[in-house]
């Protein structure tokens, strides 16, 4: 496997970048999905539709669609780009639920409160409810990242040389079969477990203001 590192790293590499870019697409639809069945009402319907039609469908068809359905309308994507959009779009419904919960864990009193200071809808979501929503999100968020990394396996069927295919190629070349699942698999665990160190982390220095308040009203 030594001989192959370059095309493992590649395909590493591949797979870190296509992941990053889809969550960001993710959270950023899933937060405009969310916003937009909370303050629009004649679109509730329609981010209804996407929700519940991207989480009951498998991510193939999505990606299969993008690739190769979407040429026939005049949308030429190559693999790079259709994979993103693909686990983008896709986890968008997962991150708009997830928002979804984070908004109604805000306290109802919170909202009122700012509301009676004649704080408009605008800056109550600004000032109020988005500061909170990182440390109320970020777990399950986390998690959804995790599942993110783990079907970016999938975009091998489009033919984007991330780690999977690059891996592939490994075995049709080398006619080994155990050293690069054994490799890849390693590859796999390592970036779910750097993420979830890193959302740790992350959750500790979010939380460490609440655990301050607590250990102050105790001592009062």
């Amino acid at each position: 496997m030594a001989g192959y590192a370059p095309v493992v790293l590649h395909g590493l590499w591949v797979t870190i970048a296509i992941c990053a870019a889809s969550t960001l697409l993710g959270l950023a639809a899933g937060l405009a999905v969310e916003l937009t069945r909370q303050h629009v009402r004649s679109l509730r319907v329609l981010c209804r539709v996407y929700v519940e039609g991207l989480r009951g469908a498998p991510i193939l068809i999505l990606l299969f669609l993008l690739y190769y359905a979407a040429p026939g309308l005049g949308l030429v994507l190559d693999p790079e780009t259709a994979g993103v959009i693909g686990l983008g779009l896709y986890n968008g419904a997962y991150f708009a639920e997830i928002f979804r919960a984070g908004f109604e864990s805000i306290p109802k009193g919170q909202v009122e409160a700012a509301s009676s200071l004649g704080l408009s809808p605008l800056r109550i979501l600004t000032r109020v409810k988005l500061p909170q929503m990182p440390a109320l999100i970020l777990p399950p968020a986390v998690n959804q990242v995790i599942i993110l990394i783990k079907d970016s396996a999938v975009l091998s069927i489009i033919t984007v040389p991330e780690l999977t295919k690059e891996t592939s190629k490994i075995i049709n070349e080398t006619f080994a079969i155990a050293e690069p699942l054994l490799v890849l698999a390693l590859l796999y665990w390592a970036l779910v477990e750097g993420v979830s160190q890193l959302g740790l982390k992350s959750e500790r220095r979010l939380t460490r203001y609440l655990k301050r308040t607590e250990e102050g009203t105790r001592c009062s």
